[in-house]
């Protein structure tokens, strides 16, 4: 029979440590918090989701655009969007049609109830990044997105690349 050890706290505690600089089990976390912290902040701003935010912010800044548009801005997944938008259709914030130029794309256009919808949750979202502001400086800010991108380049990098090893 084996016998059910104490918990060796020190160890734990070391074993946290570590974790604590691993990136692979840090992202997953942090990304929760941000979506968490967004959620919150947009049910006080308006009653928004996040996708509804991001698209009618990217709308408000760039004009009509094409879905495909949309998720390269966002950094997401066309499908997403893809299911995201009827509903936002629905609600009045936004429009869809066929584009003129290629029948095969959806032209996505900011309504005035979108334009309202926006407005109400901009100052809180706006307050959201200053107070990131507060805690990063500008340059820092600078520094970690490029640390994000070389983070991204290296996660998109072929499997077979990482495998490689270099025995000679």
């Amino acid at each position: 029979m084996d016998t059910v050890k104490e918990r060796d706290i020190e160890s734990i505690e070391a074993r946290r440590t570590r974790e604590g600089y691993n990136v692979f089990s840090r992202l997953p976390a942090v990304y929760a918090a941000s979506r968490t912290q967004g959620q919150h902040l947009l049910q006080i701003g308006g009653g928004l989701s996040i996708v509804e935010w991001r698209t009618l912010w990217d709308l408000r800044e760039v004009g009509p655009m094409t879905i495909r548009d949309l998720a390269l801005i966002q950094r997401s997944d066309h499908s997403l969007l893809s299911r995201a938008l009827p509903d936002m259709r629905r609600k009045g914030y936004v429009t869809m049609s066929r584009s003129k130029e290629d029948g095969r794309q959806t032209i996505v256009a900011l309504t005035q109830k979108g334009r309202d919808a926006y407005d109400r949750a901009a100052p809180t979202m706006a307050r959201r990044r200053a107070a990131l502001r507060e805690v990063f400086t500008e340059q820092e800010l600078v520094e970690f997105v490029g640390y994000l991108d070389r983070l991204d380049a290296f996660l998109r990098m072929p499997i077979e690349e990482i495998l490689e090893t270099n025995d000679a």
